[in-house]
C-alpha cells in the first residue's frame, strides 16, 4: 500500500502538520503565544537543524512568523490550521481510550499518526459522534 504524505484537504505534509501543532500547543502555555525554536525541538524530539527547516518551509507557506533567530509565532492561518490538527488529535485520542478501549499511551502515538489520514469530512463526524456522547468538548 503506498503511502501518501499529504492528502487532499491537507496542504501541508505530516511532518509539517507536526511542528505546526507542536507550536501550537507550546503557544497555549505563553503569554504572547510565542515559542523558542529549541523548545519545538525537544517537544518533537528533533534536533534544531531539523526545527530551523521545517520553519523555513512554514514561513514560506505563510503559517508562522520568525524574526532572525527570534521566536516563532503562528500567523492567523497557522493558528486555524493547527487548532484542526489538535482537534484531530484529542478527538481521536478521546475515541480510542473512552470508545474502544485503548491504553492512554498507545492513543496518543496512534492519534499523532491517525490525525494525519483522515479527511475533514471524516472528522467532523467523528468529533459530531463524540459530542453527542459527552466525549469531546471543542476549546
Amino acid at each position: 500500500m503506498m503511502r501518501l504524505e499529504q492528502r487532499e484537504d491537507h496542504s501541508l505534509t505530516r511532518a509539517g502538520e507536526d511542528y505546526l501543532e507542536a507550536i501550537y500547543v507550546l503557544s497555549l502555555d505563553t503569554p504572547d503565544g510565542a515559542v523558542r525554536s529549541v523548545d519545538v525541538a525537544d517537544d518533537l524530539k528533533v534536533s534544531k537543524a531539523s526545527v530551523n527547516k521545517a520553519l523555513s518551509m512554514l514561513k514560506d507557506e505563510g503559517m508562522v512568523n520568525q524574526e532572525h533567530y527570534g521566536k516563532v509565532t503562528l500567523t492567523d492561518e497557522g493558528r486555524a490550521y493547527a487548532r484542526l490538527v489538535w482537534r484531530a488529535h484529542r478527538a481521536l485520542r478521546a475515541f480510542l481510550i473512552d470508545e474502544i478501549g485503548v491504553d492512554e499511551e498507545t492513543a496518543e502515538e496512534e492519534a499523532c499518526l491517525m490525525e494525519h489520514a483522515l479527511s475533514a469530512k471524516t472528522m467532523d463526524l467523528l468529533v459530531g459522534h463524540l459530542k453527542e456522547k459527552g466525549i469531546f468538548i471543542e476549546d
